[in-house]
């Protein structure tokens, strides 16, 4: 197994997880995170191993369950993109007081300049907030070399390690030397209660022993590999966190000092250090200023600090290879040539999309409602707002189209319709049909069912084959709730029963259903193969 492979950033988080000894990964897919958890799926160690690898319902589920093969002293991978770290606060804050027995490592996978999502939040922000470690690789070598850390250093401090990607470290190649894998823990379940049990009084104990450790954690930062203090006697220094690093280096790849940060909390005595060598500090970070607040605060007013917050790089967006060139004062187009007349291409619901008809039903009815109102949701049916449908009126968050159109229906919004796919609705949105039903909102929901995750890929969708179920369980009468196949040719049966339920002072579901066309194709595509066979 020894030698280099080609690899993604995300497979080379993967393949190091494997390698440290891993027992369960824990996930909902969501970009650019999706690939971590689908290499270790098709990994023929990882089913030699019987390694858990089951899409979960959402992050906050993948977080406890994790925490619970982690208390049964195995280890275990969450993975998620940044906006899921939301998702599971509750039980990801309180695994810093509850620790760890078994290493329990989280990845994020952070999305600057929003190329697949619906903010750029920092999940730095959440390992700081939490007290834990976090380890922010610069490159790939770093995704596999850093996971055996990040268990280790999981085992030792008996905290949770938060690992920090981004885009385009996620989804980049490189070559990756890589060893031999170790072995998994042995079954050990903890029976210390009063670290498990968050009453009061152990929650109280246990978070005095949580901040008691923030020295041994900034020692273990100073005296970390993966901070390197290369001081070349200049007058700029520069501190440049994970992939940064790398745009520094390639801008200037000798010519200035650099305290390159890959792990925190955020080396205090090495930054002194910097910028005792130095007469002005530049913090280049992809994403938001997280290591350059601390920096101002550490060093005080009267250093001269810059990076995102006085605008020398860009406050929000990315970075890139050119803008880093530029904050360090070589010439615009200094490392790549700038493109010109690139035609934009926006993206569009798949030709033949069961969405497509769903949308042009609602669209139809809706022409005689005025006062309607469409709250949509996260997946590839948001495309709906885009030409040529408009048939949404908002996207905030999973789930947040139920609620909202409660709201709005509370407010006297008549019709209030919610848009929400089969993933999203069992990922965030059962919990808001519920309290629906329970205030009997006049709201209409079109669960779009395309039998599978498809924004991210086509994953498994945690309640395929059970929404009817689901959505009586939670309440919603028999005769208010309907099943439809989402073709041309049934346009007037659907049209017709969404006018109905329009009318209906209440809750009303309509489940269009059919599979997406991309999975649909694949499948297909296997039985082809098979039959050629």
């Amino acid at each position: 197994m020894k030698g280099k492979r080609l690899l993604l950033g995300d497979e080379a988080i993967a393949l190091g997880a494997l390698h440290a000894g891993l027992s369960g990964v824990y996930a909902y897919p969501g970009t650019p995170s999706t690939e971590i958890t689908e290499y270790i799926q098709a990994d023929a160690l990882a089913r030699e191993r019987g390694v858990r690898s089951r899409w979960c319902t959402n992050e906050k589920t993948a977080m406890e369950a994790a925490l619970g093969m982690s208390y049964a002293g195995k280890r275990a991978l969450v993975c998620m993109k940044h906006v899921g770290m939301n998702v599971c606060a509750d039980a990801f804050v309180n695994a810093g007081i509850t620790g760890v027995k078994g290493g329990l490592v989280v990845v994020a996978a952070d999305d600057p300049s929003m190329h697949s999502s619906q903010n750029e939040q920092d999940s730095r922000f959440y390992g700081k907030f939490a007290l834990i470690p976090i380890l922010e690789p610069a490159d790939q070598q770093e995704c596999y070399d850093m996971m055996a850390d990040a268990f280790r250093l999981s085992e030792e401090v008996r905290l949770p390690v938060l690992v920090r990607m981004v885009t385009r470290l996620a989804h980049s190649r490189a070559a990756v030397e890589v060893g031999e894998p170790g072995p998994q823990n042995d079954l050990a379940p903890d029976s210390e209660r009063g670290r498990w049990v968050l009453l009061p009084g152990n929650a109280k104990r246990q978070y005095a022993a949580l901040v008691a450790k923030q020295p041994e954690l900034q020692q273990r930062s100073v005296d970390s590999a993966h901070n390197v203090l290369e001081d070349r006697g200049t007058p700029l220094g520069v501190i440049a966190c994970g992939i940064a690093y790398n745009y520094v280096r390639e801008a200037l790849p000798e010519e200035v000092s650099v305290l390159k940060v890959s792990q925190y909390p955020l080396p205090e005595s090495l930054v002194r250090e910097l910028a005792a060598a130095s007469r002005e500090i530049l913090v280049v970070e992809d994403g938001q200023p997280f290591a350059e607040e601390q920096v101002r605060g550490l060093l005080g007013p009267e250093y001269p600090v810059s990076g995102r917050l006085d605008g020398r790089l860009p406050r929000t967006g990315e970075l890139t290879p050119d803008n880093v060139a530029a904050a360090l004062g070589e010439p615009a187009g200094a490392v790549h040539a700038p493109a010109h007349n690139l035609a934009p291409r926006p993206p569009q619901l798949c030709q033949g999309c069961g969405h497509r008809d769903v949308y042009t039903a609602l669209n139809q009815v809706l022409a005689d409602y005025p006062t309607a109102r469409v709250f949509g949701d996260i997946g590839c049916y948001t495309l709906g707002a885009l030409p040529p449908f408009r048939a949404i009126d908002s996207c905030v968050d999973m789930g947040a189209s139920i609620t909202m159109a409660k709201g709005a229906a509370d407010a006297g919004v008549h019709p209030a319709v919610a848009v929400i796919g089969d993933s999203t609705f069992t990922h965030s949105g059962m919990t808001s049909l519920l309290d629906a039903v329970n205030d009997n909102a006049a709201i209409t929901v079109i669960l779009s069912d395309n039998l599978t995750t498809a924004m991210t890929g086509g994953q498994d969708s945690a309640g395929t084959h059970k929404f009817e179920a689901i959505c009586l369980a939670l309440g919603v009468e028999r005769e208010h709730l309907h099943v439809v196949v989402p073709l041309p040719k049934n346009m007037e049966e659907i049209t017709r029963i969404i006018r109905e339920e329009l009318e209906y002072k209440g809750v009303s579901v309509i489940i269009p259903q059919r599979e997406c066309m991309q999975t649909l194709a694949r499948k297909n595509r296997q039985i082809s193969r098979l039959r050629s066979k």
